[in-house]
């Protein structure tokens, strides 16, 4: 254990005496987002359970803005819960208003159409399945796919 302390003291004492320490805002991976298609739920005209864009794919180590637009009349509930908790949360903006915090919501509702984006950075590689509860017979399923 001292060994392994050691090293690491060594290399980190290394790094910042040859100036090549990183700078501050290259490790902030949220400035270069990029905007997955909208997951839409319900639409417009009266069809309350379809779903556009089902199953998205993300690469690991990768920032995203996400925006979940339900346009159908139904409630929503839209539980993401293992993809939620394997990614990391930058914000949850709602009608421009950002909310910040430490840990993954357990769920999005949606009580009237509207929308919520999520900025975050996909963490953990696998399928998370996502569903609007107690719709899921009727097709309101799908996936995020993390490579």
């Amino acid at each position: 254990m001292k060994r392994t302390m050691r090293r690491t003291a060594l290399a980190l004492a290394a790094i910042l005496a040859t100036g090549s320490a990183i700078p501050a805002q290259a490790l902030d991976l949220t400035k270069k987002r990029q905007n997955l298609p909208d997951l839409v739920l319900g639409n417009e005209e009266g069809n309350d359970f379809v779903v556009e864009n089902r199953e998205i794919e993300l690469e690991s180590g990768k920032a995203y803005r996400l925006r979940i637009v339900a346009k159908g009349r139904q409630e929503y509930k839209f539980y993401a819960t293992e993809f939620f908790r394997n990614i990391w949360f930058n914000q949850i903006v709602i009608q421009h208003l950002e909310i910040h915090g430490s840990g993954p919501p357990d769920h999005l509702e949606f009580d009237d159409p509207g929308e919520i984006a999520i900025e975050f950075v996909a963490i953990k590689p696998g399928e998370y399945p996502w569903s609007a509860r107690g719709l899921e017979a009727k097709g309101m399923t799908g996936k995020f796919i993390v490579k």
